[in-house]
Parts: C-alpha cells; structure tokens; sequence
C-alpha cells in the first residue's frame, strides 16, 4: 500500500484546523466542564462508562454544531469587520486561537461550513436520543434560540439574555441524560448559575471585544448600546449572582458540600470572574475584556476539579 504524501497530510491537517476554528473547538472543549459538572452534581457520583462516553461525544457535537452555526449566521457582519480591521483585535483570544471566522475570510465554502455543522448536529442529535429523547428537545431548542440571537445583532441588547439561556441548555440537558426525572428546583438554580455566568464572564466580554466595530455595523450590544461604564457594572452584577447561585447550588447536589469545598468555589470566582472583571471596571478597555472572558471560560472546569474531589475524597 502506497503511503500518503507528506504534503497531503499537511494539507488535511490545515483543513481540519480550519473546520475547528469554524466551531471554536479549544472553547468548545471547555465548556465540555459544564453537562459534566451538572450531571455530577445530580447524581451524586460518576455515571456508568457509556454514559459518560456518549455524554461527553454528544456535548462536544452539540457544541460544535452550535458554535459553527453561529459563526455561518453572522458571516455578513463577520465579513464587514473584517474590511474594517482584519480581525486584528483578535490577540490573546480564546477563541480566536485556532483562527477567527474562517468562512468569512473564505478559507472554507459555505456549503463546507453547512455540511460540517449538520453532521455535527446529527450526531449530537443520535446521541441525545439514545441519552433521553429529551435531550433532543433541549439541543433543537438550543439551536433556535441561536438563530434568534444571532438574528439580534442589529434589533435588541436582549439578545444578551438570549445567549444566557442557550448556554444553559448542556447542562440541562445533561441532567436530563443522568436522570429523567431530576428536581425543578436544582434545574432553576442550574440555570440561573450558567446564565448569569455566561452574560457576565462571556457575552458582555465578547461583544466588548467587537464594541469599535459593533459601533460603525450598528449593533444592539451591551456594550454599544449602554457603554463600557455601565457595561463594566452589569458584569461584575452578573458575575457575583453567578456565585451566589453556584453556592445555592451546592445545596441542592447529591452529596453534601462541606465549608472547605464551598470555600474553594468562592476562591476559583473570585479568582476567574471577580479579579478580572474588577479589572474591566478600572479599564474598561478591550484588552480588559478579553482577559476576563479568557480567565471565566475555565470557572466550570474549575468547579468540576472541586466537585471531582469531592467524590474521591
């Protein structure tokens, strides 16, 4: 059998590195953290093996499918920032690590970005069926709520709390995987944390990095439409609900969670959320903005370490 040129492999590894960056594949991993950590925290111990297997592969399909649809939804916006700066204030930033919106810049076809996001749907969607039918209702709502937010750019600053609640649905959806039948209670303080999590240490960041171009494109951001002083206060808001309803979670988990372990989420948000965006506050500049989004993506892997020695311990 011939072997395949070294060329080739070069050529289809950069391809594949292309089709990561569509769907922000190193941020997607991370928030592989947050079903984990939800369904841990109902269930109170791991789940069986292939739970856990096929949970983690129909996480990281439905983030993949998620955030390459989102990326395809704004490539009109995506292609005029690009005229505007190239994409320049991208240094520093998780999720530009593989690269920024490489169908806007015509690295990859439309039509490979649809095809690459409907796969990745379909497997998160057999996936989801074989975990609990569901689940399929809360990845397909997922996915309408991001057409709706993306649809928003230009319409409402509301769409803020639209993102805050599709980021909530792995981790719902993830309980729902673990147990058919789990507390509504534990449900709304799940929400509440991931939401307010996701408008205060992702969604306001990120708009903030686009804020000159989201200016001159007239979009309806946070950020643009109330500026950096009262955006910078929202956050930290956002963030410190975020905590508080982390902590009430805790009380509503499977085991019991003693004052070191409680202590130890509190320091992992001080340190991930509070210091950085008391940063923000003080700077309210882009550079600012970027750190804090940076820094809070890791608080669920965070908050899963912490849980994960609970359970061993």
């Amino acid at each position: 059998m011939k072997s395949i040129p070294r060329n080739i492999h070069v050529h289809m590894l950069r391809r594949l590195k292309l089709f990561l960056a569509l769907s922000r594949t190193p941020h997607g991993i991370l928030d592989l953290a947050t079903p984990a950590l939800a369904a841990l925290l109902w269930l109170g111990g791991f789940p069986r093996l292939e739970v856990a297997l096929l949970g983690a592969l129909t996480a990281f399909a439905g983030y993949t499918a998620v955030y390459a649809l989102n990326d395809l939804m704004d490539i009109k916006t995506d292609k005029l920032k690009l005229r505007m700066d190239g994409f320049g204030n991208a240094q520093n930033y998780l999720d530009a690590v593989m690269g920024r919106h490489p169908v806007a810049q015509g690295l990859l076809s439309l039509w490979e970005g649809i095809v690459w996001a409907a796969a990745w749907a379909m497997v998160a969607l057999a996936g989801a069926y074989w975990l609990n039918p569901i689940c399929v209702l809360i990845f397909l709502a997922g996915c309408f709520l991001e057409l709706i937010y993306c649809l928003m750019l230009k319409v409402s600053p509301v769409r803020s709390i639209i993102s805050g609640a599709v980021k909530t649905s792995g981790g719902i959806a993830a309980v729902f995987a673990v147990d058919p039948h789990p507390s509504p209670s534990f449900l709304a303080m799940l929400f509440l944390f991931l939401f307010f999590w996701e408008i205060g240490g992702q969604n306001i960041p990120a708009d903030w990095n686009d804020i000159e171009e989201g200016g001159h494109l007239k979009s309806r951001t946070i950020p643009v439409k109330f500026g950096p002083a009262c955006s910078s206060q929202v956050v930290i808001g956002a963030l410190l609900l975020a905590m508080v309803a982390n902590l009430a979670l805790l009380r509503f988990a499977a085991v019991k969670f003693g004052f070191v372990f409680a202590l130890a989420c509190v320091l992992a948000g001080v340190f991930l959320l509070l210091i950085p965006a008391w940063s923000l506050v003080k700077g309210r500049e882009r550079e600012q903005a970027m750190a804090l989004f940076n820094r809070a993506s890791y608080y669920p892997m965070a908050l899963l370490l912490v849980v994960t020695v609970r359970y061993l311990v």
